[in-house]
């Protein structure tokens, strides 16, 4: 046994249980809303991110990689280690500080229900006034119900920015957002400069779909003068497709379809069966869990959990396949492999699978074949639910802009009017206007910028490389032509298992693009589909 694959056995033997006990009580916390379940997980959290914080073992894995002739699999788990104790070489004490305030502010996120007429009321309760309600005011009522939990984290979010930041610098690094980004494997330079492209490719298409979607809204809401006010929108953040960005309502195409099963269906079809994991996920909304969605791989061993807050709707029918997208490329990941490469390449490829069936809500051939619409009717939608997919992905390339450029700026200068500075930026990537006169931290809720910070541009290279996934997979599947789907298909998920999932983490996320599809990743493919198709 060499020295490296003798501190690797024992990272492990430490690492990997108090990781599974970690994620055991985040799930519990995300579940019940206690704050006592908060509490554990915090303390939890922050015992094992002290690993990672030990300068002795930070060194032994720089010697370790530096004296090099090592098995290509150990000299990548040491790169990742590398990654993970770089940017943790703090006191053990600010390490629990920060774990705790991270909690503690996703628990305010949990716990919160806006209140409407005095009555407290749900996301997804709010959701469906944004999308259905054609009255105006009770929409800004929604939408400044939506935002009060931005006034009730910010000053907190304000001080773990700070934290971060001042940890950050003493680690050698610009700000906290340069650092994340570097233990991302990613180049702030050529990151940019890539987003750069997606602005100005977009400005036009994205341009004149605003345009038809606020003159399709100002006739809903009887208005005489269009202001474009965020609460005119279909979401507390403009993004995703209003109602009446297309002729079809998938809506009504599930209002009364079993979510679950059709999300079952569709990766049976695929030779992805997802039923194994069903009885440890969570499906159903009620007071005090998590509002939103997310999947968690608790061990890496196979215990693989999704929480959802399922309605009958195309939201959330689409949201189910986004989070067993996740769900089945952590439970076809190879379990032979070392623990530490037991996950996904990078955020992105996991994205990746996620988007590619998370956009079948938006797919004549999976309408007909899993949804249950007659064939000639999805034939007649084909055209716009294809329209539709295409408003929907500018929408959200425009939103992610704002998200990761907003998110740069405020590490950059947290005491700076970041009020001003997220109206100015909503404006200019979005077309949105700020209420008059309005002055409170909007951007506060959006609980990515709190709990999943330098998270955001992964969605937007998730999407292009779930593009180019696509490409690569109906290439292999003989179907070059988009109109044709992997729906159905069991080499499909063959082709993602053996090309993506069983790879792990064995190799850096370019290498896997191209080991996955034949060439590193190429935003052309995106391109193509959703700007110049």
């Amino acid at each position: 046994m060499t020295a490296a694959t003798d501190f690797l056995l024992r990272h492990v033997a430490e690492a990997a249980p108090l990781a599974t006990e970690y994620h055991e009580k985040y799930w519990a916390t995300a579940l019940s809303g206690r704050p006592e379940d908060a509490a554990r997980s915090a303390a939890a959290k922050a015992t094992l991110l002290k690993i990672y914080s030990r300068p002795a073992e930070f060194a032994e894995v720089r010697r370790l990689r530096a004296a090099g002739g090592n098995d290509p699999l150990v000299d990548r788990q040491l790169a990742l280690l590398d990654l993970d104790y770089t940017g943790r070489q703090l006191d053990p004490r600010v390490l629990t500080d920060i774990a705790a305030r991270e909690e503690a502010i996703e628990q305010s996120f949990n716990s919160f229900r806006a209140s409407l007429d005095g009555e407290p009321v749900s996301d997804n309760a709010l959701r469906r006034i944004l999308k259905e309600e054609t009255d105006v005011e009770p929409r800004k009522l929604a939408w400044e119900g939506a935002k009060r939990i931005g006034h009730e984290v910010a000053p907190r979010v304000l001080e773990l920015i700070e934290l971060r930041n001042r940890e950050a610098r003493r680690l050698g690094y610009r700000d906290h957002y340069a650092m994340a980004l570097a233990h991302q494997e990613l180049d702030e330079t050529t990151l940019f400069t890539l987003l750069g492209r997606l602005k100005e490719l977009t400005e036009a298409p994205f341009g004149r779909i605003k345009a038809d979607i606020d003159r399709t809204l100002a006739a809903r809401y009887g208005l005489s003068a269009w202001d474009s006010r965020p609460w005119l929108y279909a979401d507390p953040f403009f993004q995703e497709s209003p109602p009446g960005a297309a002729a079809v309502d998938l809506d009504q195409i599930f209002a009364e379809q079993d979510i679950e099963a059709l999300t079952v269906r569709t990766f049976d079809g695929v030779g992805l069966p997802i039923r194994p994991l069903l009885p440890r996920s969570d499906f159903l909304e009620r007071e005090g869990k998590n509002q939103h969605a997310f999947c968690l791989h608790v061990d890496r061993t196979g215990d693989v959990r999704v929480l959802c807050n399922v309605r009958p709707n195309e939201y959330w029918m689409s949201t189910m396949l986004h989070e067993f997208g996740h769900a089945v490329y952590d439970a076809g990941l190879d379990f032979d492999l070392p623990w530490t490469l037991r996950a996904p390449a990078h955020t992105m490829t996991t994205e990746a699978v996620a988007m590619l069936f998370g956009r079948l809500t938006r797919n004549a051939e999976w309408l007909s074949r899993v949804a249950g619409v007659p064939e000639a009717e999805a034939a007649r939608l084909a055209a716009e639910v294809k329209k539709s997919l295409v408003i929907g992905q500018l929408i959200f390339a425009r939103w992610g802009l704002l998200m990761v450029h907003f998110e740069r700026e405020m590490y950059r200068d947290p005491r700076q009017d970041l009020n001003r500075l997220w109206w100015r930026m909503a404006r200019d990537f979005q077309g949105v206007e700020a209420p008059p006169d309005r002055n409170e931290p909007d951007w506060a809720s959006k609980i990515h910028l709190a709990s999943a910070p330098v998270y955001y541009q992964n969605y937007l290279l998730g999407e292009m490389t779930a593009s180019q996934l696509e490409t690569a997979l109906l290439a292999h599947l003989g179907n070059g032509n988009r109109a044709e789907t992997f729906v159905d298909s069991p080499a499909a998920g063959a082709f993602l298992t053996e090309r993506l999932f069983r790879e792990g983490a064995r190799r850096d996320w370019n290498d896997t693009m191209r080991h996955a599809t034949g060439a590193a990743l190429d935003p052309e493919h995106w391109i193509r589909q959703f700007v110049a198709g």
